[in-house]
This record gives structure tokens, sequence and C-alpha cells, in this order.
């Protein structure tokens, strides 16, 4: 019962426990009222007998040579169903006779009179069941050798009893059907918060979560997370954890598609080195191929040249590929202080010697010394490239320009031309390897073009260094903003450790 009891809803057993204590006060109550009425009714009528046993000593006293005399009986005031007897030393009845209405007295029978036989003379109440007469409630008093045994019906008192628990009855029987309905009126009206709740649990949980989805999760209404009751300190902890878990799928896949967009670029990234391999490798292996067959084909100077030229466009890719990987790492740079106004001074003037169909200016700003700690190799490759890219994807009569700038904490280096711009669509990702605008600026050649890494290898030195590489650009004007923070020269012969650049 138990166990069956558990398993339902816990609206259904509050509404048994709470019928169930009801029950058991009405029981009480009504228990305790029968009782009590029953004690007073008894009292009352064992007082009555114990009267009428008094009333008979009396009146048997006047005429105590007749044993069996029962004269007293006859008296007015006597009860109808009053029942009467003369006793002798040995307790046996002599005679004995009942009070009728509107009707002398009726001696008893032998049955009747030996359901009277045996009693004490010492004046104690019992009850007795009289055949034919009902349940009397009799005493026996002993005064001065005159024996008189009493008796009055119960009747009245059993009727009395019983009508009280009948109405007792249906009282209570009224009284738990109204409160059953109340409480579970009420009962319904105060877990309907707390159903709520549980139908929210019960939607979440239906919610595919396995397949990604971590928004537009229903939560508890807010009328439901007041923390000044149970339910509503269920439903605020239920939306606390819902937000957890929004927030951990969201996490979740976030770094799913970290993952995913890491494992494309690198696939991406394998797939453009091996074809900026295999580019220099096939024309070696021609050239070879070629020599093989005899110098007839080809002149032996020209071969090498090419042979040469592919060999060292194949170095320089790996040595790229090689610095991008030791940045990926962390490995530690040199570390000094670089003046970059030279640095970018430098730069200017070997671009102005490759680039002599190009426009090339250098402004210096006035403020602090443009001096930070770094690599002085590394950083004028940074430079570098920035001003090569500008020569190589711009026309010539394009005006470059580099801009050098220093406060207390930071030096901006600025390069700029006035070409035509780089495609929007490209803007994100002009800074990932192999990335190159061929589709809106011109390409000199496979081997002035580069290989698309140059952008990628500033942007992961200047991140390596701390600071931060960043373009703009519209038709007419492209700058690219290289800010790096300027800080004091650590102790002498330490080496900088620097950050992975992503991938």
């Amino acid at each position: 019962m138990t166990a069956r009891l558990r398993s339902r809803s816990l609206r259904t057993r509050l509404l048994v426990f709470i019928t169930a204590v009801l029950v058991c006060v009405c029981a009480a109550m009504a228990l305790t009222t029968v009782l009590a009425q029953r004690a007073y009714l008894m009292g009352s009528l064992d007082n009555r007998v114990s009267d009428a046993a008094e009333r008979g000593v009396g009146g048997a006293a006047l005429h105590p040579e007749l044993t069996r005399d029962l004269t007293f009986i006859h008296e007015s005031g006597q009860p109808a169903g009053m029942l009467a007897a003369r006793l002798d030393a040995q307790g046996n009845i002599l005679s004995a006779a009942v009070v009728t209405q509107d009707a002398p007295p009726t001696s008893l029978t032998t049955a009747q009179t030996a359901a009277l036989q045996g009693m004490a003379q010492d004046g104690s109440t019992h009850t007795r069941q009289v055949p034919g007469l009902g349940t009397y409630r009799v005493t026996a008093l002993n005064a001065s050798g005159i024996r008189v045994l009493a008796g009055l019906p119960m009747d009245d008192v059993l009727d009395t009893i019983g009508g009280l628990v009948a109405v007792e009855t249906m009282v209570a029987a009224v009284g738990l059907t109204v409160a059953g309905c109340v409480c579970a009126v009420v009962i319904r009206r105060q877990l309907r918060p707390l159903g709520r709740v549980a139908a929210t649990a019960v939607e979440v949980s239906h919610a595919p979560l396995g397949r990604g989805q971590v928004t537009g999760l229903t939560r508890v209404p807010e009328k439901d997370t007041d923390p000044g009751s149970e339910a509503g300190q269920v439903g605020a902890a239920l939306n606390r954890m819902i937000d957890h878990v929004e927030a951990s799928l969201a996490e979740r896949q976030r770094s799913e598609e970290q993952v995913r967009r890491s494992e494309e670029r690198m696939r991406r990234f394998l797939a453009d080195a091996s074809h900026e391999l295999r580019t220099p490798l096939a024309s070696i292996a021609g050239y070879a191929e070629l020599m093989n067959r005899g110098t007839d084909r080809i002149e032996p100077g020209l071969a090498w040249r090419r042979v040469n030229a592919e060999s060292a466009r194949m170095r320089s890719l790996v040595e790229d590929l090689l610095l991008l990987a030791r940045l990926d790492e962390g490995r530690p740079l040199q570390s000094a202080e670089v003046d970059m106004t030279a640095l970018v001074a430098e730069a200017v003037w070997d671009a102005r010697a490759a680039g002599v169909g190009h426009h090339w200016q250098l402004e210096l700003g006035p403020g602090e010394p443009a001096l930070v700690l770094g690599d002085e190799a590394r950083l004028h490759q940074v430079v570098a490239n920035l001003l090569a890219n500008a020569r190589i994807h711009t026309p010539e009569g394009t005006t470059v320009t580099a801009t050098v700038e220093a406060t207390a904490t930071t030096c901006l280096i600025r390069v700029r031309d006035d070409g035509p711009g780089i495609p929007p669509g490209l803007l994100p990702t002009i800074f990932e390897r192999f990335t190159r605008a061929d589709t809106s600026r011109t390409r000199a050649g496979v081997l002035e073009g580069g290989s698309g890494l140059g952008l990628a290898i500033a942007s992961a030195i200047t991140s390596a260094h701390g600071g931060h590489l960043d373009v703009q650009s519209v038709p007419g004007r492209t700058e690219f903003t290289l800010e790096l923070p300027v800080t004091e020269l650590p102790p002498t012969g330490t080496a900088m450790r620097v950050r992975p650049a992503p991938v």
C-alpha cells in the first residue's frame, strides 16, 4: 500500500494524508464525545437505580417480617419498566416484579428471574440482559437484613448514545467531504506553480540538446521564481541550471566550431603548402629531365639558372614555413632595444630600390623616441613585408607612405598607399596563410608575387612581440597599422618568450 502510494503524484499523496489526518481527528473527537456522553448518562442512570433501591429498602422496612413483600413497588412515581425483587441471605430471589405502563406490576418469569441471580448486595450497579425486557442497570442493597434489588431499563441511554453516534457519523461524513473538496482545491491551487516548474523541466528534457541546440530553451515564468516559496526556489534553481546548460552548450559549440575552423585552416594550409612546393619541384624535375636527355634540347646555363631560381623559391617558402612553425611553438626570439625610426627608414630605402616605379615617402611624427624591445631582424621583416605587399599589389605610380609615431607606451607604424584597395571579402582573411589578392590586385609574376605568407608572417611576428597588426582599406586608400608596446629593457642576456600565433 505504501509503495503504491509513493508512486502517486504529490497532490494525491497530500490529499490522502490530509484526509487520513482529518478522519483520525474526527474519529477521536466523536469517540471522546460519545464516551463522555455515555459516562454522564450512565452516571445519571446509576444514581436513579440507587435511589430506587433505597426507596425499595425504605418501603420494605415498613413490614420487615414479610420477606416477599413488594408493596413498595406500588408507590406512585415509580417509572415504567422498573423492576424490583426481594432476596434472601444467600442472594436468591424470593419474589420479583416489573412496573408496567397503566397496569399493575407484573411478576417476572423464571427465565427473567434467573438473569438477575447472583447479584452482590453491596450497592454496586451491574448491567444485565433480561429476556423479554431488554438491558437493565440493576443494584442490590442489604440494610439491616432487608435485601432489595432494583433496576431500570437502559433503552433510553442506549438510544441516546446510538442517536449521538449516528449524528456524529453524519456530521463527520459531511465535514470530511467538504474538507476533502476544499483541500483538493487548495492543494491544486498551491501546487500549480510546482506543476508549471515540472512542465518546464519536462519540456527542457525533450529539447534536442545533443544536436547542438543551445538557445531558446523554455524558462520558468518569473512569477514562479519567488524565493519566498519552495516552488519559487525550485523554479529559480531550474532557471539557473538552464542558464548553465545553455552557457556550457554554447561554449562547447564555440569550441567545436573553433576546432572545425582550425582543421579547415590546417587542411587548406597543407594543401596550399603542397601546391607551392610542388611547382618549383616540378620545374626542377623538368629541367633535370631535359638535361638528362641531352644538351641539344636546352642550353645548360639556362637550365641551371632556372634550377637555382626554383630552388631559391622553394628554400624561401620552406624558411617562411619554418619561421611560422617556430612562432606557433612560442620559441624565444632575440630581445634588444630597437630604434623603429631607423629600422623603418632602412626598409623604405630598400623598398625604393626594389620598386623604382612607385613613389616612396617617410613621415616621422613628433613625440617620444620610437624605441621598442624585440628582435630587430624580425621587426625589419615585418616592415619589409608590409612595404613589399604595397609594392607588389599596386600598379606603378602608386604612392606608398610609411609613418612612425611614438608615445610613452606605444609605437605606431603605418604603411599607406593610394592603390586600388583590398576587396571587402578578402579583409577578414587578409592575415591568414596563403591568402592572395590576385582577383583585385595585379600580381607581378610567380617569382615576384610570393606565396601568400608575407602578411601571415608579419602578423605572427607582431603577436610574438605583444603587438597588434590591423588593416583598413577602401578604393584609393589602404593602410596597415603596426602597434608595438614600448617597454623597459630587461636585464642583459634575457631572451623574450613569445606567444603562439593563431594557425
